[in-house]
């Protein structure tokens, strides 16, 4: 069984037992989070597909850990000008495990 969410702008395959990525959700080490924008839920051979989201479905996780991404280098030069800047961002990532999906 799995699903597809739609979280902090961007879409996730999840299934029971992964651990993904996402961009921060608000809470701390522990708790639980409630997904509700679920776009398809797969369960053995029945597909559901949203219109745009499932109905009803829900996804919920633990929150392991708090995070931050790889450095980003930004670097901005103009030829012949002598301009050039450079600057960096780290995002600020949610370390989640799947514990449950529901349609």
């Amino acid at each position: 069984m799995y699903a597809v969410i739609k979280t902090g702008g961007k879409q996730y395959k999840v299934a029971e037992g992964d651990i993904v990525n996402v961009e921060k959700l608000e809470g701390a080490k522990g708790d639980a989070v409630s997904l509700d924008e679920i776009l398809l839920i797969s369960q053995d051979d029945h597909v559901k597909v949203g219109a745009p989201i499932v109905e009803g479905a829900k996804v919920v996780g633990t929150i392991l850990t708090q995070i931050k991404g790889p450095k980003i280098t930004i670097f901005k030069k103009k030829r012949r000008k002598g301009f050039r800047k450079k600057t960096g961002h780290r995002q600020q990532l949610t370390s989640l495990k799947i514990t449950e999906i529901s349609a």
